[in-house]
């Protein structure tokens, strides 16, 4: 890694690639892109600082000015991010945006786990795509309004969401606790908190759950399920950030054994459920 001024280096990069034009900006130029006082106006800071900064002088920006810069250069999310690193060693907060749907190419993703049920859910669990495997054997997601496709809603409501665990407690607690952790993660309390009203209202149980303030990972393990035709399917679950998408995680649930496997062939075989993403 070179010692250069890293930071200096990206933003004439990013400023050179900006298009005058686009801005409404004309008049002969000797260099390519805006000029180092055109960004500054556009980032509400003084010409003086911006000049400092793609120099190297003044030691490290704020966060706000960061941000400010980073909108002035109309940077995406990813370049936003490595504007932080370069500029103060860390990654930018959060911010928050509601997932719209999935793509073609992930669902295809999704589609492609014949006998693994797969989902795709927002950092406020509500479940976007899923392939037939999760339809079948979890919840048939097409026939529930798009409101209604939320995990916690489902574990806390649905009686027969309910029955199918073989632990209920023990999993309304760990939902509880990773629902907690990817909130916080993504900066979505805000969205989140109409969600949680409503179930302390409706569920005392997650009212008591939510007070007690736990925090888990997702990540990996075993879930049981009891399904009313097949009868018990255990299935290893991992779960994955989708890449430039931090609205999404991805959960994927592969049978333990070659006999849930079976099972979960036999349910899909006898199924006509031909569930979409919501777009």
């Amino acid at each position: 890694m070179t010692t250069e001024n890293q930071l200096g280096l990206y933003l004439k990069d990013r400023r050179a690639r900006l298009d005058p034009k686009a801005f409404g900006l004309s008049g002969r130029r000797r260099t390519p892109g805006l000029r180092r006082e055109e960004v500054a106006q556009r980032a509400n800071i003084s010409a003086t600082w911006y000049t400092w900064l793609e120099q190297g002088r003044g030691g490290a920006p704020s966060a706000d000015v960061l941000d400010r810069i980073a909108r002035a250069l109309m940077l995406t999310d990813a370049e936003r991010e490595h504007l932080f690193l370069v500029g103060l060693g860390r990654q930018p907060e959060v911010r928050y945006a509601a997932a719209e749907g999935v793509t073609p190419r992930l669902q295809r993703v999704l589609d492609a786990f014949e006998l693994s049920p797969a989902l795709v859910k927002t950092p406020t669990w509500d479940v976007v795509a899923w392939n037939r495997a999760a339809a079948v054997v979890l919840t048939d997601y097409g026939a529930l309004p798009p409101e209604a496709r939320n995990i916690l809603r489902l574990i806390f409501l649905d009686p027969r969401v309910r029955a199918a665990q073989f632990d209920w407690q023990g999993v309304a607690r760990f939902v509880v606790a990773a629902f907690r952790a990817d909130v916080a993660r993504a900066g979505a309390a805000a969205k989140a908190e109409a969600l949680v009203e409503e179930l302390c209202r409706s569920s005392p149980e997650f009212a008591a759950m939510w007070r007690d303030n736990d925090v888990r990972r997702y990540g990996e393990g075993l879930k049981q399920l009891h399904h009313p035709a097949a009868g018990p399917i255990a299935f290893e679950y991992s779960a994955f950030s989708v890449d430039g998408r931090p609205d999404l995680g991805m959960v994927v649930y592969n049978p333990a054994t070659a006999e849930d496997a079976e099972r979960v062939r036999a349910l899909i075989d006898g199924s006509r459920i031909a569930p979409r993403a919501e777009r």
